[in-house]
């Protein structure tokens, strides 16, 4: 399990079906492809030395990361497809630019020697359930703190609406803790949208709560997948859904489920 996969049963779990088992294609975003390229931008900053990580080098990178995200991708360029004059690319790099430069007023990189970047973690827990997921930066104090830091390119969310980022940083605090026996000091969001940083310091009792909120989940996931009843969960999200025509909420019938579904009770 993933926070990402995990997140998306708790939002729809018709679209963690969608996603997982019948695993649709997606067209590609805009927003979430430039997040992916401002992540990479910051990832190569930190390959240079301390004094060379000022805002004009990491907007120099842009270009070409953007260049190998196509090589790697090449359905991406299909964003801009119908933008013959590149207008449209020139504008969607141009706001790249700006939320790398608003990372400088958040963050001194000079300052800054991350342990890891894009660190992809793993661990078993006691119940069997392997959880994985890829953390964008590990910063680890003289004295041995751990900080977990997520970089966010939308705006961060109200209060009332910031249990999901926050649900994400304690998954990777739970696999921290569970791969070295430390608790993260602390769990920090940047959020470049709008200029925010958000912190939270996780205690033991925190990630043990997340531990046992993920093995239910994984009970429902199991559950589902055996009876083959993943109902949808109508929420605002839906208008940014790409699988609206296979929707029962819009009218749509899903794919024929392609896993042997069991009968309750059954031997």
């Amino acid at each position: 399990m993933s926070p990402s996969r995990a997140s998306d049963f708790m939002q729809c779990p018709l679209l963690y079906r969608f996603r997982v088992i019948d695993k649709l294609p997606e067209k590609p975003s805009e927003a979430a492809t430039r997040g992916t390229l401002v992540h990479a931008v910051l990832e190569r900053l930190f390959d240079a030395p301390a004094v060379e990580r000022t805002a004009p080098r990491a907007k120099a990178l842009i270009p070409g990361q953007w260049d190998r995200l196509l090589v790697s991708r090449p359905e991406l360029a299909e964003l801009f497809a119908q933008d013959a004059d590149g207008e449209r690319l020139a504008g969607w790099l141009a706001e790249a630019e700006r939320l790398v430069e608003r990372w400088f007023s958040l963050e001194d990189p000079t300052r800054l020697e991350p342990a890891e970047r894009e660190l992809f973690v793993e661990t078993e827990l006691e119940s069997g359930l392997r959880l994985r997921g890829v953390i964008d930066r590990v910063d680890v104090a003289p004295t041995g703190e751990v900080r977990i830091v997520d970089y966010k390119t939308g705006k961060a969310p109200r209060p009332e609406y910031a249990d999901g980022a926050r649900f994400q940083m304690s998954f990777y605090a739970l696999v921290i803790w569970r791969l070295k026996r430390v608790v993260p000091r602390r769990l920090q969001l940047v959020y470049l949208g709008s200029g925010e940083v958000i912190t939270y310091d996780p205690v033991e009792a925190d990630l043990e709560r997340v531990e046992r909120k993920l093995l239910a989940l994984w009970e429902a996931i199991r559950l589902a997948t055996e009876t083959g009843d993943w109902r949808p969960r109508p929420t605002k999200l839906c208008g940014w859904c790409d699988h609206q025509a296979l929707c029962p909420e819009f009218g749509g019938t899903p794919p024929v489920y392609p896993l042997t579904v069991g009968v309750p009770g059954s031997a």
